[in-house]
C-alpha cells in the first residue's frame, strides 16, 4: 500500500471518530493496567461489568491486594481464566507496592516484568495512560492490517513493527484505538461489512463483500 493511500485511510477514520479511545472503563493508570490484564481473551464488556463491581470496593494496589486471590476471584469470576487472572492481578499489585510506590511504571521494561503483562498489555497501558505512540496489535488489528494491505505480516510483531514505521506520525497515538473499533464493528472476521466500510475504496481486500 502507497503512503497516500495509507493516510488517506488515517484522515477519514480520524474524521469519523476524532477523539477515539479505549471501551474499557477505567479512571486511572491502575484500574487500566488490571482491566487490560482481564480481557485477554475476555470481552470489554464483561471486564467492565466485573470491574464496575470491584472497583468500587478495590481500586488501588493496596485494596486489591488486600483482597487476596479468593476475594478477587469473587468478583472476576465471569470472566475467562479467571483464576489464572486472579493471581496474576494479586502479583502485579504486589510487585507495584513493593518496587514501584504503588504506581503504574511509564516504561515498557517495568511493565512486561508484572506477572500478567505481554507486550501487547504494555503497549495498551502506554498508549491509552501515558500517550505513548505505540500499537498494540491484537485479533482484530493483526486481520484488518492484513486483509486491508495496510500492513501485512506473518506473525502479529511483524504487523507491529510495519504499522509503527508506516503510519504517519500525526496519527500514531490515536492509530490503534481506530484500528481495533474498525476491526471489532466492521472489518469483521467471517463477513466484513463492506458496504458501510468508509474505507472500501482504499482497502486491497479482494473479497469485498456487497
Amino acid at each position: 500500500m502507497n503512503p497516500a493511500k495509507r493516510h488517506e485511510i488515517f484522515s477519514r477514520l480520524r474524521a469519523a471518530n476524532p477523539h477515539p479511545t479505549t471501551e474499557l472503563r477505567f479512571n486511572s493508570p491502575f484500574e487500566l493496567l488490571v482491566a487490560v490484564v482481564l480481557s485477554a481473551q475476555a470481552t470489554d464488556v464483561g471486564v467492565n461489568k466485573a470491574t464496575a463491581k470491584l472497583y468500587p470496593v478495590a481500586n488501588t494496589p493496596e485494596a486489591i491486594f488486600a483482597l487476596g486471590e479468593a476475594g478477587l476471584k469473587e468478583y472476576i469470576k465471569t470472566i475467562g481464566l479467571y483464576q489464572t487472572k486472579a493471581k496474576n492481578v494479586i502479583g502485579l499489585c504486589k510487585m507495584l507496592i513493593e518496587l514501584h510506590g504503588s504506581q503504574v511504571p511509564h516504561d515498557r521494561d517495568a511493565l512486561e516484568a508484572l506477572p500478567g503483562v505481554g507486550r501487547k498489555t504494555a503497549n495498551v497501558v502506554l498508549n491509552t495512560a501515558f500517550g505513548e505512540p505505540t500499537m498494540a496489535v491484537d485479533t482484530h488489528i493483526f486481520r484488518l492490517a492484513n486483509r486491508t494491505g495496510i500492513a501485512p505480516g506473518k506473525d502479529v510483531r511483524a504487523v507491529e513493527d510495519k504499522l509503527v514505521k508506516t503510519i504517519p506520525s500525526e496519527f500514531m497515538r490515536d492509530a490503534h484505538h481506530w484500528l481495533i473499533l474498525h476491526g471489532r464493528y466492521t472489518c469483521i472476521a467471517r463477513k466484513p461489512k463492506c458496504p458501510e466500510c468508509l474505507i472500501r475504496d482504499l482497502c486491497e481486500f479482494k473479497q469485498k463483500t456487497i
